[in-house]
């Protein structure tokens, strides 16, 4: 029987009067600091597990970040801008394969398709698959 993982939410938020990041989990009254955030989880994986009674290596601890309003919505914004640029790059990808191998089926050179596409012989080899034209 494999064990089932606990989740558990850590709140972290900035102190008002210190660089210190508060935690808390509200379930189990396990609170603490660390300095970054990088340290959540190691700093409350013993008290959640002491706390909770369940193993260490049974427990997920799940970092919620409290930010104020303005920087929660500009990191959304950056967020959607990041998901758009994966699309993007996708989409590139994706139609640069294709016209490679239109290219290269219309009887261009690996090197000739790599000089009208911009990019290297090699690279035509690549997209193409290693097919030969």
């Amino acid at each position: 029987m494999v064990d089932e993982m606990s989740t558990w939410k850590v709140i972290a938020e900035r102190g008002t009067s210190s660089n210190v990041w508060v935690l808390e989990q509200p379930e189990l009254g396990a609170i603490s600091e660390v300095t970054r955030l990088d340290q959540v989880v190691d700093d409350m994986l013993e008290p959640i597990a002491y706390l909770s009674g369940e193993p260490v290596d049974q427990i997920v601890i799940e970092v919620d970040i409290v930010l104020p309003d303005d920087l929660r919505e500009q990191l959304e914004t950056l967020d959607a801008a990041k998901e758009t640029h994966v699309k993007a790059q996708e989409a590139l990808f994706y139609g640069l394969r294709h016209t490679a191998a239109s290219v290269v089926d219309a009887g261009l050179s690996y090197r000739d398709a790599g000089y009208v596409l911009g990019v290297s012989h090699q690279r035509v080899a690549q997209l193409v698959g290693g097919k030969t034209g």
